[in-house]
């Protein structure tokens, strides 16, 4: 859950390493370091606690210029935050240097074993271990390559690494097992990164590793294994992102554009994928019709934002197709026994593609028998994509906040083009042909949505010295109540839980009073009547009521209950456009609370290790 660089070049490489460890700040760290091997043939290495700035100022104050070098971005897994557990970690000589994310799963044991070897550890970290692996078959005579395949074969757990020695100083080694890595190939250098939005600004030119792959970079040659030891082939891939695909622009943070790009991403996750009224297979893969013919159930699995999409697909699938839906969070997934229906669909949801518990979760559903699986993804060169049978990608471009936002609406979108699907195979023709007139519509009500912020500005004053507040929906709107929960205290740190509606007199009415404000999600549906019962047991016990409501529901706005409206839409769009207004609120509350919305405290965007 930190970033990777590194790069053997005819240049200098600690600016390239540098730019491209700020290209990654939006994974999440809270450390950075880098590693460079400079023209005497020695190893220099700088680390800070702290922002890629403070490494910055390190490197201007003591350049490391270098053909040669890794840099990490660190998100604390084992051992505190300090520059004493910051990456690159070194061999006790200091002739090599390494880079890793991940979890080494059985630390402690190689631990024991190298301090008997006589190895000293200046770390808490369990990286550690891995360096010193490396440096012990050094020792016996091999080169780097082998040392650093002999020394993977003793790991358990999750790696992406980088590693560089002083003795072949033209020469850099990477491996990957369940962590992501991938190699940009240049004109006289190559470079390796977490993701290819480090390395837009040097290549657009990628090999995406695949798992227990080791590859060896020089300047001019990249030669790749794989977990066997045989030499492979892995294709080159031109990526259609622009080196500025992933900047700010004239917006204050990530997160801000992010909200306001929803209209555009829905459009181009939409474009293509409509045919006159009715939703193709075909948008899944050329095998989907026969793969989906005989799909009756539907298991959807994911994480986080992710799961909340999920949530909502379940209500859709099962209210509109008739489709039997179940969704379970990846990491319970993984750890209890199954019943696995040969009719059912294994379906995966994630931003990233490289989430280390859904993606084990998919490669279990493949052992366990379901019928065929399904990514719902945003890159399309991800482990989750490369490995699911079918494949519909939201086209929701880069996204950097930390708390997902138009990754969460392509995600829903998605979920409507896959009930669209379900709608053709099983001839219900009237209910696809709404769905699609609707989703025509949707980019321009998410347009109008937006024009709450005016509102939304002026009533976050009203959360920044709170310390709690309650979320509240009903129906296919408790997981928008959920999302909106999760937004504000990710990135506002207000303590925020979600309830269907009906639930407050189970239990958290006992936490109504006048210093919580409660947030309800009203939209004019059949269950608009039974959610205002359940406001006015919010009102009765002196809680302060915010509601978000769709325009023309008849919400008397008084003292103690603040009516924020919404433009009236199509009821199935009503989820997307009330997450719109849930995302402004948690934005502009942290934004007063001076809080730092892209990369919120410990929180990391792609969550790669378990």
């Amino acid at each position: 859950m930190c970033g990777i660089v590194g790069g053997v070049a005819q240049r200098d490489v600690a600016p390239i390493l540098l730019e491209g460890l700020r290209r990654l700040e939006y994974r999440g760290y809270d450390s950075a370091g880098i590693a460079v091997l400079n023209p005497q043939g020695e190893l220099k290495r700088l680390r800070g606690l702290g922002k890629v700035q403070q490494l910055a100022d390190l490197l201007e104050a003591d350049p490391q210029p270098g053909s040669v070098g890794v840099a990490h971005t660190r998100w604390a897994t084992h051992g505190e935050p300090s520059e004493r557990n910051a990456h690159p970690h070194v061999c006790m000589d200091d002739s090599l240097a390494l880079v890793h994310n991940g979890i080494i799963e059985n630390h402690e044991t190689l631990r024991d074993q190298q301090r008997a070897a006589g190895y000293e550890f200046r770390s808490d970290t369990d990286t550690e271990v891995v360096v010193h692996a490396i440096h012990a078959h050094l020792k016996t005579g091999c080169n780097l390559f082998t040392a650093v395949r002999k020394a993977t074969e003793a790991l358990q757990g999750a790696y992406a690494l980088g590693v560089i020695d002083r003795s072949e100083p033209r020469r850099l080694i990477a491996a990957r097992q369940g962590s992501p890595l991938v190699i940009g190939v240049g004109i006289g250098e190559n470079f390796i990164a977490s993701d290819v939005f480090a390395l837009l600004p040097v290549t657009q030119r990628f090999i995406f590793l695949e798992e227990g792959d080791i590859a060896e970079l020089t300047r001019d040659e990249v030669r790749v294994h794989d977990r066997d030891g045989q030499p492979v082939e892995r294709e080159v891939r031109l990526s259609g992102l622009s080196a500025d695909a992933a900047e700010r622009g004239e917006y204050r943070h990530y997160m801000l554009k992010e909200i306001y790009e929803q209209p555009r991403a829905v459009a181009d996750t939409l474009e293509g994928r409509l045919l006159g009224d009715q939703v193709p297979a075909e948008i899944l893969g050329n095998t989907a019709p026969d793969l989906l013919a005989g799909i009756r159930r539907v298991k959807i699995v994911a994480c986080g934002t992710s799961y909340h999409a999920g949530l909502l697909g379940m209500y859709w699938l099962e209210s509109i197709v008739g489709v039997s839906c179940a969704v379970e969070v990846a990491s319970e997934f993984r750890y209890r026994r199954h019943v696995v229906g040969e009719d059912t669909l294994f379906v995966t949801i994630s931003q990233s593609g490289e989430t280390a518990d859904t993606l084990a979760a998919l490669r279990q559903a493949k052992q366990l028998g379901y019928a065929a699986s399904l990514a719902i993804c945003n890159v399309p060169e991800s482990s989750l994509v490369r490995e699911s049978d079918l494949v519909l990608l939201t086209h929701a471009g880069p996204e950097i906040g930390v708390a997902s936002t138009k990754a969460f609406t392509t995600q829903l979108v998605a979920l409507l083009l896959l009930v669209g699907i379900f709608e053709k195979l099983h001839g219900k023709g009237q209910a696809e042909y709404d769905l699609v007139a609707a989703l025509r519509k949707l980019p321009i009500c998410m347009e109008r949505a937006l024009e709450s912020d005016q509102h939304i500005v002026r009533l976050a004053e009203r959360f920044v010295d709170r310390e709690h507040t309650l979320f509240l929906g009903r129906g296919e709107h408790y997981p928008i109540a959920l999302e909106g929960a999760l937004k504000l205290k990710e990135i506002s740190y207000i303590h925020a839980e979600a309830y269907p509606a009906g639930e407050l007199k189970h239990g958290p009415l006992a936490l109504i009073d006048d210093t919580m404000p409660v947030v309800a999600v009203a939209p004019d549906d059949r269950l608009l009547e039974k959610l205002k019962s359940n406001l006015e047991e919010v009102r009765a016990r002196g809680g302060e009521l915010i509601v978000f409501a769709d325009e023309g529901v008849n919400m008397e706005q008084r003292q103690g209950v603040t009516v924020i409206p919404l433009p009236k839409a199509d009821p199935l769009l009503a989820p997307l456009l009330f997450t719109i207004p849930l995302q402004l609120l948690a934005y502009h509350v942290a934004v007063l609370r001076g809080t730092d919305v892209d990369q919120p405290r410990n929180l990391a965007k792609s969550v790669t290790v378990e």
